[in-house]
C-alpha cells in the first residue's frame, strides 16, 4: 500500500546577490533557505477536466490519449503549462477527488505508463504539468480505509479520524464536514471531509480536546504527512512537475489561524526544494497570505476566500458593460495580498474553474475579451480553464453527475468543431459523459479560428503580447494607479528592470475619464469592437478612455 522512494540526487545551485539579501528570482529577493521554479516565470496555465477534454477511444469519457492529441493546441493558444484534475483510480463519487490509490491512474484516462507518456509529450512542447492532489481524504473503497474500519489494531488504524465510541457526541468541531457512524464493526465514527464518501485522514488537531484526537505533531499525524511525501515523490519520479492541492487549508481540524496546518506544508515544502526543487505546489486555499506562508509557490484568488474574486466578474461584475460594478475592494485587498506575498509566491488568477459557473454566464463574448486583458496582464500566473477560451456556456440545469451539482453545467465536453458531439466524442450521444452544447450557435475552436476577431484570438494576442515583454511576466511588479470606488476606468503599471507598461480598462459602456500625471505612451495593444485607438485621449494630465475598452501602452522613458 505504500511505494518506496527513489530520490532524486542533486540541489541545484542557487545565485546568491553579493549583498547576501537573499536569492533572486523573478527580479526580487526571496528569503534564504527557500526556491522558486524558474519555469513559473513566464508560465500560462491551462486547466483540463480530463473526462470532459478528448475522448480518443470513443467511450464517451475523455482520456490521456486524448490530451495528447491535444497538447499542440494548447501550446498555440500560447498556454505553457496544464493543470489536470484528479486522474488517480477513484469510484468517482466525487469526480475523482474520492481517491481509492494515489498510485494508480483511473483505467477510464488510461494507464500508468500513458500518463508518463503524457508527462513525456507535454515536456517534450516545452511545456509542464501539475496534477491535482487530493490532501485530505481518500475514498469509502480505499484499502486504507477499508483496512481503518476493522475492530483489531493494525497499520491504518489511526490513518483515519475515528472517535473512541459511535454513539460519541462529536459537537462541532472545524474542518470536520460531518461523521460517518454505524458503518464498520469498528466502534466509533468517522469523520468525513465534503460528501460523506469522504472519509478525512488524520493530520491531527490544532487543539486537543478529546481522548482519540491526535496532536498535530504525533507520530500518526507525521506519518500522514510522510506519506504525502512519498504520493508527491512518485509522480514526480514518474515525470510531472508539481501538484495542485485540494482543499490545502483543512488538513488539521480545530487549527485556529491554520497554525498546525502552515507548519504541515511548510515541512512538505522543505522536503521538496531538498529532493525536487523544481516542483511546484499550488494551492487551493484562497487566502494568499495564509497559503503562501504555509510554503505554496501560489495561491488561487477563489470564489470563497477573503479576495473579492467574485467581484471580477460574477457577482455585481466590474467587467460588464452595465459598468455599476466597483473594483476598489478588490485592488484594495490584492494589494495587501501582493505585498505580503512579495518575493515569496504569486497570487494566481483563474478565468474560472470546475467549481464556479463559467465566465461566460455573466459576461458576453465583447466584456470576456476584456476580463482576459486584465487576467494576462496581471502579476502571477494565469489560469485559463478549458472551454473559457472560446466562450463556452455554463448549461444550466443538467442532472448531476459524479456529485457535480450546480457545478455539473461548467463540465460538458469540450467544442472542438461543427461535427458529431463537437469533435469530444464519436461515441453516441446517450455514451457521453455529459451533454454537450445542444445550442446550434455553439462556439467551438473551428469556428473561432476562422474568425479573425474571436475571443480565441484575443486571447492568443493576449498570451504572445505576455510573454514578449518581462513586465508582464509572473514577478513583474504591479501599481495601481486609478481604481477608485464606483468608477472607470482601471489603471495600473507592470514594472520590470527593462520596461514599464500601462494597462487601460474600461468594460463600462460609457467613456470613462481619470487623472493621470504622465502621458501614457505607445499603444501596444488595444481591444475594442466599438472603439478605436485615435479615441484614447490624454490632454493636461487628464485621460480618456473610450467605452468596452482596453488598452496596453509602453510608457516613455
Amino acid at each position: 500500500m505504500r511505494r518506496p522512494v527513489q530520490w532524486k540526487s542533486g540541489i541545484p545551485d542557487f545565485f546568491i546577490d553579493p549583498q547576501g539579501a537573499g536569492r533572486y528570482t523573478f527580479g526580487k529577493y526571496i528569503q534564504e533557505g527557500e526556491h522558486m521554479a524558474d519555469w513559473l516565470d513566464n508560465a500560462i496555465f491551462y486547466e483540463i477536466y480530463p473526462q470532459s477534454f478528448q475522448d480518443s477511444n470513443g467511450d464517451g469519457i475523455g482520456d490521456f490519449r486524448g490530451i495528447m492529441r491535444r497538447l499542440d493546441y494548447i501550446r498555440d493558444l500560447g498556454c505553457n503549462a496544464i493543470w489536470m484534475n484528479p486522474c488517480f483510480e477513484s469510484p468517482f463519487y466525487d469526480a475523482g477527488y474520492d481517491v481509492t490509490d494515489f498510485y494508480q491512474a483511473a483505467p477510464r484516462y488510461g494507464t500508468n505508463e500513458e500518463l508518463r507518456e503524457l508527462f513525456e509529450e507535454v515536456h517534450r512542447r516545452g511545456m509542464h504539468i501539475l496534477l491535482d492532489l487530493v490532501a485530505g481524504h481518500t475514498s469509502l473503497e480505499s484499502p486504507w480505509f477499508k483496512a481503518s474500519c476493522r475492530p483489531e489494531q493494525n497499520a491504518y488504524t489511526k490513518r483515519f479520524i475515528w472517535t473512541d465510541s459511535v454513539m460519541e457526541d462529536t459537537g462541532d468541531i472545524s474542518g470536520v464536514c460531518g461523521w460517518l457512524r454505524g458503518m464498520a464493526d469498528r466502534d466509533g465514527a468517522v469523520a468525513v471531509n465534503c460528501f460523506s464518501t469522504q472519509p478525512a485522514l488524520n493530520y491531527g488537531f490544532g487543539n486537543v480536546t478529546k481522548p482519540w484526537q491526535s496532536a498535530a505533531d504525533s507520530p500518526e499525524a507525521e506519518e500522514g504527512r510522510r506519506l504525502l511525501e512519498d504520493i508527491m515523490s512518485f509522480w514526480l519520479e514518474l515525470g510531472c512537475d508539481g501538484f495542485r492541492v485540494d482543499m490545502a487549508a483543512s488538513l488539521v481540524k480545530a487549527d485556529p489561524g491554520h497554525r498546525c496546518t502552515k507548519r504541515l506544508w511548510q515541512k512538505v515544502r522543505r522536503f521538496l526544494d531538498t529532493h525536487y526543487p523544481e516542483a511546484v505546489l499550488v494551492s487551493e486555499w484562497g487566502d494568499p497570505k495564509e497559503a503562501i506562508e504555509a510554503g505554496f509557490h501560489m495561491d488561487f484568488l477563489l470564489h470563497n476566500g477573503p479576495t473579492h474574486y467574485m467581484s471580477l466578474f460574477r457577482e455585481q461584475p466590474y467587467f460588464s458593460k452595465r459598468g455599476t460594478g466597483d473594483i476598489s475592494a478588490f485592488a484594495r485587498t490584492y494589494e495587501e495580498h501582493y505585498r505580503s506575498a512579495e518575493g515569496k509566491g504569486l497570487l494566481c488568477i483563474p478565468s474560472g474553474n470546475h467549481d464556479m459557473k463559467r465566465l461566460r454566464d455573466t459576461l458576453d463574448e465583447e466584456e470576456m475579451k476584456l476580463a482576459f486583458v486584465f487576467l494576462l496582464t496581471m502579476p502571477g500566473c494565469p489560469f485559463v480553464y478549458y472551454g473559457d477560451e472560446i466562450g463556452m456556456r455554463y448549461l444550466d440545469g443538467l442532472t448531476s453527475r459524479e456529485g457535480g451539482y450546480e457545478r455539473t453545467g461548467s463540465r460538458t465536453p469540450m467544442q472542438w468543431e461543427n461535427t458529431v458531439n463537437a469533435g469530444f466524442s464519436a461515441a453516441p450521444e446517450e455514451r457521453l459523459y455529459l451533454p454537450v452544447d445542444p445550442d446550434p450557435a455553439r462556439p467551438t475552436v473551428e469556428s473561432e479560428k476562422s474568425d479573425p476577431g474571436s475571443l480565441f484570438h484575443v486571447v492568443k494576442e493576449l498570451t504572445k503580447l505576455r510573454q514578449s515583454h518581462p513586465a508582464l511576466l509572473s514577478g513583474g511588479d504591479i501599481r495601481f494607479l486609478y481604481a477608485e470606488q464606483n468608477a472607470y476606468p482601471f489603471l495600473y503599471e507592470r514594472r520590470s528592470a527593462e520596461e514599464s507598461l500601462l494597462v487601460i480598462l474600461n468594460p463600462a459602456d460609457r467613456a470613462g475619464a481619470c487623472p493621470l500625471a504622465e502621458e501614457p505612451g505607445e499603444i501596444l495593444y488595444f481591444c475594442g469592437s466599438r472603439a478605436r485607438r485615435e479615441e484614447l485621449t490624454w490632454k493636461d494630465g487628464q485621460l480618456r478612455v473610450p467605452p468596452c475598452s482596453a488598452a496596453v501602452c509602453r510608457k516613455k522613458g
